[in-house]
């Protein structure tokens, strides 16, 4: 019974390693093309980021999804 445990808990690790992973390769690509934004019209700024931050809210809740789907199954 404690291998089946422990096979279980090595699953959901590897499997919140996995689903943290689009949540990190988003906030890179959403970090990135604000930055080139910003580049391109820096009186845009603000608005830019904080269209930003939120975007990173949205992807961030992904990870925080992943980690209690492990929790849950």
């Amino acid at each position: 019974m404690s291998v089946l445990a422990e096979i279980s808990g090595n699953i959901a690790t590897v499997g919140y390693g996995l689903a943290a992973i689009g949540p990190a390769i988003g906030v890179g690509i959403i970090v990135g093309k604000t930055v080139e934004a910003m580049a391109r019209q820096p009186e845009m700024a603000g608005r830019l980021q904080v269209t930003m931050f939120i975007g990173v809210a949205f992807a961030e809740a992904l990870a925080f999804i992943g980690i209690a789907a492990g929790f849950i199954f």
